[in-house]
């Protein structure tokens, strides 16, 4: 077998549930939908759906090690990942703006709605590119493949120290004194 070149290889979608107990079902099914609609043809994607149901057109990976979610992560076009702090710094590690989908309490994807108001506080600082609803998600899948929706970083918040020390002011913000949610 010949490896490809790199320019002739697929984009690379790498879509991540992370590791909570709870499922997250429905962005497995955006992601199912979206590849049926017609990039299946034109794209890689790899999908770790945890305790989900397993995706039936994306490559599928109940978990990961991390130097593998490291390498798909580097090597995407595009990270989707749900609003855990964790994947979504993960990403902006590896120099990427992920496409976020917060897990939702009120569908028993979550404890609470944690991963909301976080989401929305970095969508609104543009550290995130934030996606609530399917339609949404797939014009946004869609929009990066065509290059017209671009997930590139400001070249100040692609270094790492920066990213970080943002990062802790945004958590910071999220919080009053007390531990209470604004």
């Amino acid at each position: 077998m010949t490896e490809t070149n790199a320019a002739e290889r697929p984009p690379l979608v790498f879509v991540t549930v992370g590791t909570d107990h709870h499922p997250f079902d429905r962005l497995v099914r955006w992601v199912d939908g979206w590849l049926a609609s017609g990039p299946a043809d034109r794209v890689r994607c790899v999908l770790q759906y945890g305790t989900s149901t397993t995706p039936s057109r994306a490559e599928a990976r109940e978990y990961l090690p991390y130097d593998e979610l490291e390498a798909l992560m580097g090597a995407a076009t595009a990270v989707v990942c749900h609003g855990g702090p964790g994947s979504v710094m993960a990403a902006r590690w590896r120099g990427k703006k992920p496409i976020v989908v917060p897990r939702r309490h009120g569908l028993g994807e979550h404890v609470d709605d944690h991963q909301v108001v976080f989401s929305r506080r970095m969508a609104k600082e543009g550290e995130v590119l934030l996606v609530e609803v399917e339609d949404e998600f797939r014009s946004t899948l869609d929009g990066v493949l065509d290059g017209s929706v671009s997930l590139d970083l400001p070249a100040a918040r692609a270094d790492v120290t920066a990213s970080l020390a943002r990062f802790e002011e945004l958590v910071d913000g999220l919080f009053t004194k007390g531990g209470k949610q604004p």
